[in-house]
This record gives C-alpha cells, sequence and structure tokens, in this order.
C-alpha cells in the first residue's frame, strides 16, 4: 500500500512541480558553472547503496568534498542558499521515491561512512527505506548552522546529532502508520511554508 502510495505522489509531484523545476534548473545554470544535479551515495534498505538526488547548490568544485554542511559553508552558491532554506533543493528526490530507492516518509539516508560507523543501529533502521522527510529533518532542519556553531563540527555530528537521529528514526520505525506519515508530511509542509513556527 505505501509503495503505491509512494508512486502517485511522486509521479503527481513531478508533473505538478515540472513548471518550478525547469525554472530552477535554468537559473542553477545561470548562476555558476557545472551540473543542475548533485548525486552522491547514501545507504538505503538492507544496506544497499544508491545514489540519492539533489539540485546542486554549491560550487562544482566544492560539491560533494565533503560530507556535511556547516555553517555560512562558502562552497554554497547564491541560487543554493535560497534552495536549501526553501528545501527545494530536495524535489529531485521525487526520481528516487519512483525508482524505489527512497519512501515519502522515512528514516533520512545517511552516507556509508557514518552508516559505517553506527552499523549495529543500522540494522532496525535500515529494514525499512529511507524517506524525504521524518522526524529528524523536522527537528534538524537547520543542522548547517547547528554544526556552524561547534567547535569541532564532525565530532558534534558524530556524538549528538547522528545518535539522536538514529533514536528518532527508531522512533518513526515504531509508530509507523499511515495516520502518522500523513502528520509527519503535514507538519513538514507547514515547516517548509512558515519556516519560523512551531514543529
Amino acid at each position: 500500500m505505501k509503495r503505491l502510495v509512494d508512486i502517485a505522489a511522486a509521479g503527481a509531484g513531478l508533473l505538478l512541480l515540472a513548471p518550478l523545476m525547469t525554472a530552477v534548473a535554468l537559473l542553477i545554470k545561470l548562476d555558476s558553472p557545472g551540473p543542475v544535479f548533485f548525486k552522491q551515495q547514501r545507504i538505503g534498505k538492507g544496506f544497499r547503496p544508491f545514489w540519492i538526488y539533489k539540485f546542486r547548490t554549491m560550487s562544482h568544485q566544492g560539491a560533494g568534498a565533503l560530507p556535511l554542511t556547516i555553517g555560512a559553508d562558502r562552497r554554497i552558491t547564491r541560487v543554493g542558499q535560497f534552495l536549501r532554506r526553501s528545501k527545494i533543493d530536495e524535489l529531485p528526490q521525487l526520481f528516487n521515491i519512483l525508482k524505489g530507492d527512497m519512501t515519502i516518509v522515512g528514516p533520512r539516508p545517511e552516507v556509508p561512512v557514518y552508516v559505517e560507523a553506527f552499523r549495529r543501529e543500522y540494522e532496525e533502521i535500515l529494514t525499512v527505506r529511507p524517506g524525504l522527510t521524518d522526524l529528524a529533518s523536522l527537528k534538524y532542519r537547520d543542522e548547517a548552522a547547528l554544526l556552524g556553531r561547534s567547535a569541532d563540527p564532525e565530532q558534534e555530528y558524530l556524538t549528538r546529532v547522528l545518535p539522536d537521529k538514529i533514536r528518532l528514526g527508531k522512533e518513526y520505525i515504531r509508530q509507523s502508520s499511515l495516520a502518522f506519515d500523513l502528520q509527519l508530511i503535514f507538519k513538514t509542509l507547514r515547516k517548509v511554508m512558515f519556516p519560523r513556527s512551531a514543529t
């Protein structure tokens, strides 16, 4: 049932958002040299690696150099700043959902190096497809700014942020239902449209 909802929602989303995505692609090309899309390897259900797609928000030379984005990262382009704030950069993941790599609501996919660091914890999380949004997406919407305030961002991510994301991923799995998914989708849309509102 969930897979059918994913296919229908992702397909409809791509059709409805095609004009916006086309405009975003043109802005990216006009703003800085390089490809429109950025891809990065993530780990999916059953520890299967896949390529996640986003609109490119960094200079082509800097994109993908580090797994974390920290504070006011100088690699981020002018258009990229807007795309990140609005979360429009995530829209190409609708293709990942159609392909079956991802679902609309589920624990966010992580890069291989961090999954390996917490492999035992991910054994439960990766029994389901990773999602476009989840509890951690709502809580850590401003993750880059949070990490930017730390003296050691990667250590902060590994010791505090990622363990909490894993906890929230497990919480989602235990509460997973159509009603809970709809609740998280509503909260995500509200957060996108009204960033200053409470979660």
